[in-house]
């Protein structure tokens, strides 16, 4: 049996160097919180990742599916989760209806959120679905309004903005995938699973 994993303390809090440096990739699926402890009683992390010691490195929404990365490597994770390293942060994303071309512009160029514009991203339709088992439980569709997967990628990360940008262009969220974090992907892993990976010692962040 895996040890008890510890307590998440706040999500971008570095952590102290307490052995060999290691990084892992995990699918986080719909409905599990992104983190270790819930006094509630909901989903958390604990049920799907055994590797102690390991912090999350920034936050996926509750709702959201996809790509979390986890370390022990406190200069990597705060990396990742800060908003001043600008990574680029891909999304796929199912919306109601069919976004026009013009819509679509309205990201590159910058999309008002609660009185301020998003720095431009990057949107494009999705010429078919990607390839994603079916969400458990499955979204609600409106049978007489079609659904469409855009691509968005975002260098910031404001609270639930790939869902509030989508609204403001007339066209809700119904389901959203976090795809990739900078150069790291899904890959194949499904809802649940993970992985580590190897990083060069060239590509850490140096301590401080």
């Amino acid at each position: 049996m895996p040890d008890r994993l510890r307590t998440l303390p706040h999500a971008h809090r570095p952590v102290r160097d307490k052995g060999p440096l290691r990084y892992f990739l995990l699918h986080k699926p719909y409905g599990t919180l992104c983190q270790f402890t819930d006094d509630g009683g909901r989903p958390t992390l604990q049920s799907l990742f055994p590797v102690p010691g390991m912090y999350p490195c920034g936050r996926l929404d509750t709702d959201s599916e996809g790509l979390l990365l986890l370390s022990n490597d406190g200069a990597f994770q705060a990396r990742i989760a800060s908003p001043t390293s600008k990574l680029w942060k891909t999304y796929w994303v199912q919306v109601e209806g069919i976004p026009a071309p013009e819509a679509l512009e309205r990201f590159r160029q910058g999309v008002v959120i609660e009185g301020k514009v998003t720095l431009p991203a990057k949107a494009r339709l999705l010429e078919a679905p990607p390839e994603l088992p079916d969400r458990v439980p499955p979204i609600r569709v409106r049978k007489s309004i079609p659904d469409t997967w855009i691509e968005v990628q975002l260098r910031e990360g404001r609270n639930r903005q790939v869902r509030k940008m989508t609204a403001a262009i007339g066209h809700p969220t119904l389901r959203l995938v976090r795809a990739a974090i900078g150069d790291f992907a899904l890959d194949g892993l499904a809802p649940g699973e993970w992985r580590e990976i190897l990083l060069r010692e060239d590509s850490r962040p140096q301590r401080s």
